[in-house]
């Protein structure tokens, strides 16, 4: 978890270990080491008031909005070496997706989209505007805008959850990972000591502890105790990943646990149900990660999908900064044939990121994390458009993305389609090709390195195509990128897809052989990695 909150600037040294103490439900005594991340995204220990003044001078001369430390509940084995759990993966931006949490007079606030009526807390005003977001503790469930958080005079009186995910003890490869008793209320804990053979899976007998997902259709004869839990390779806002091994016949698989009590509303039933069905439908295309079986406990609900080992496309590019255009032509590919299967199936992807393409051992993509899908069901009588979702020109208007690939009619507040994924396609391509976001804001004007400012950026401001970039990248680039979803490559009703295919920039693709896995070129072949 990512913990926010405000501290004097003039606090010592050993009046912040005890806030942070305080703050990740630590006793006064247990050991402690905080480590803040500099401008260039180097961790520097902070172990003595002189090295806390220093971090503060630094951060006000680069005119920082606050300090980003990294909170340890142990301290090294020897100085200068890394902390249990610590590795450099956890300061790479991007690497993994952190919950942010912000702390006010007791509360631990997160930030929510209501898709219904809701009404601040401290001012009584509805909570609306262009993303319709608010925070929402955690503990006692009080609604509030974003503006008043820091305002709320009333004192959470509700149990402090823990969010100290590092208090779980490091594992390696050979360590085998647990899931709590029934009657724990911390999130899923890791033992190197106890083994999990003993866990019975009660799915049987099962009263789920919210009734929406009575729905959730069950596979038969899969338990928990089919599968060696290996180690923790992913956590979320409501799930963790666990890399699991198949007892039968030793294959790897993703396993994702949902914990029913973090499932609070309709909303929340509907995004678990959606992405169930998604990765359902996603099975039978070689591109998208699919479901390989399905079954729950009273507390949790576990979701066994493919486990791809590759990296992903972030991880890639950082290492590459940019790739030649016969990659990036391949990956884009291979990316347009499992958006379309989607779209086929009436689904919006909704978050397509550098972060969501998974690379498997092979070079081949494929995509994941179905958590913002829209897949609707269709109503009785009405004639499916290819199975279950949204129909040609049909549309959703739900503010949602990864803010970098939010297209322009999401932020008009309009309706929208299949349109927003084919601009969050153009993002990625650029990205890939140019080494950098299109729309990469570098400032000192602290007032423009802000989420609206970017939003400005997407809707006004043109798109500049690097010159070394070839005339057919270009004109591809500029047909995703086209801000007007009428106009934009791949979103004519009738012929979209066939418009992509046939563009000079994919020309030189054998799309049948593509679709077969049988890529050419051949792109590098990445290393294995969690």
């Amino acid at each position: 978890d990512i913990l926010i909150t405000s501290l004097d600037a003039a606090m010592t040294f050993e009046e912040l270990c005890g806030e942070v103490r305080e703050m990740c439900s630590l006793h006064q005594g247990h050991p402690l080491t905080l480590k803040w991340v500099d401008n260039e995204g180097d961790p520097c220990t902070v172990s003595s008031q002189m090295e806390l003044e220093e971090a503060f001078r630094l951060a006000c001369q680069h005119r920082d909005e606050g300090l980003t430390i990294h909170v340890f509940p142990s301290t090294p084995e020897q100085p200068g070496m890394p902390c249990p759990g610590e590795n450099k993966s956890i300061y790479r931006r991007g690497a993994r997706r952190w919950r942010k949490l912000y702390r006010a007079n007791g509360h631990l606030f997160q930030a929510k989209r209501f898709n219904r009526r809701a009404y601040c807390g401290r001012c009584s005003e509805r909570i609306w505007g262009l993303a319709g977001q608010g925070f929402r503790c955690i503990n006692c469930r009080l609604l509030v805008h974003k503006r008043c958080h820091v305002l709320v005079p009333l004192t959470c009186n509700r149990h402090m959850d823990s969010v100290m995910p590092s208090q779980e003890p490091a594992v390696d490869d050979k360590d085998d990972v647990d899931l709590p008793p029934e009657n724990t209320d911390g999130i899923a804990y890791i033992s190197s000591t106890r083994k999990h053979d003993n866990i019975k899976d009660d799915s049987e007998d099962l009263k789920p502890v919210i009734d929406g997902m009575d729905g959730i259709k069950i596979s038969q004869g899969l338990g928990l105790q089919d599968f060696d839990l290996i180690r923790v390779i992913g956590r979320g806002s409501y799930a963790k990943v666990l890399l699991v091994r198949l007892k039968k016949n030793d294959q790897m698989y993703a396993m994702k646990v949902v914990k029913k009590e973090l499932v609070h509303d309709d909303e929340d039933i509907d995004w678990v149900q959606t992405e169930k069905h998604v990765f359902e439908q996603a099975s039978s295309n070689p591109f998208l990660v699919g479901l390989h079986s399905c079954f729950q406990t009273t507390s949790r609900l576990f979701l066994v999908i493919e486990y791809v080992n590759g990296g992903d496309l972030m991880f890639h590019m950082q290492r590459q900064r940019k790739l030649p255009e016969e990659h990036a032509r391949f990956y884009a590919a291979e990316i347009c044939i499992a958006l379309n299967f989607l779209h086929e199936r009436g689904i919006i992807y909704r978050d397509l990121k550098l972060d969501n393409v998974l690379l498997d051992a092979d070079g081949h993509i494929k995509l994941t994390d179905y958590g913002m899908c829209k897949a609707s069901t269709w109503p009785p009588g009405r004639p499916a458009w290819r199975g279950e979702g949204l129909g040609p020109g049909d549309t959703t208007s739900t503010f949602c993305g990864t803010p970098n690939y939010i297209a322009p009619e999401i932020l008009r507040g309009e309706e929208y389609g299949f349109s927003v994924d084919w601009w969050a396609l153009g993002v990625l391509m650029f990205e890939m090709m140019a080494g950098r976001s299109p729309f990469d804001i570098i400032t000192d004007n602290p007032d423009m390195n802000t989420e609206d400012y970017l939003f400005q950026v997407i809707l006004e401001k043109p798109i500049r195509i690097p010159r070394f970039l070839s005339v057919k990248a270009s004109h591809v680039l500029k047909g995703f990128l086209n801000k007007d979803p009428k106009e934009r490559l791949g979103c004519r009703p009738q012929t979209g897809f066939s418009d992509i295919k046939s563009h000079a920039f994919f020309r030189s693709i054998d799309w049948d052989l593509v679709k077969h896995k049988r890529p050419f070129p051949t792109p590098p072949h990445p290393q294995g990695r969690d």
